[in-house]
């Protein structure tokens, strides 16, 4: 079982910036976000092996809530780390210019990563806990959601592009066997 928590609100998601790869710390209503969802976690009576995290201040502090509530144990894991969106970094989220970009798949954003390149991470990872067989919790970023919908479920380009999940939304995926 698998459930993915997307970090608290963010200074930039605040802006309407694009984080990526920047490291945006969470406001004070992300961290009462990842408080309230770490509570929800533990009504839910979720019990996942290890809390997977990304490196970036903004999933660790999130992760960090749920596991001090929750009692689940922590691991940094790199590979959940945002996509990096180059040029587009601290630029308007809904800008058209970007909003097209993410339909090019094998655009790397001058400078960034492309979607290959960040499906390819993030699918190894899916890969190698359906092969572990445990439960984990995954937090990250709206990036890492859109990869981790798109292993579990068939998605056109334009659903991949266009899908999103709010701050602290809990998402549930079961590994076919």
């Amino acid at each position: 079982m698998l459930w993915f928590v997307r970090h608290g609100e963010t200074v930039w998601n605040v802006e309407n910036k694009i984080c990526g790869a920047t490291d945006s710390p969470l406001t004070e209503l992300g961290h009462q976000q990842a408080i309230a969802t770490a509570e929800k976690i533990k009504e839910m009576g979720i019990r996942a092996d290890k809390i997977l995290y990304s490196p970036l201040s903004r999933a660790k502090d999130t992760a960090v809530h749920i596991s001090e509530i929750c009692g689940i144990p922590l691991q940094e894991e790199p590979r959940l780390f945002e996509q990096n969106f180059g040029k587009y970094e601290s630029t308007p989220r809904d800008g058209a210019e970007f909003l097209d970009a993410k339909r090019q798949f094998l655009n790397r954003y001058d400078g960034g990563e492309s979607m290959f390149q960040l499906a390819q991470r993030i699918y190894n990872l899916l890969d190698e806990l359906k092969e572990d067989g445990g439960d984990y919790i995954l937090v990250a970023h709206n990036g890492i959601a859109r990869v981790v919908q798109s292993y579990f479920y068939e998605m056109t380009n334009e659903e991949y592009s266009s899908f999103g999940i709010r701050n602290c939304e809990i998402r549930e995926y079961r590994f076919a066997e």
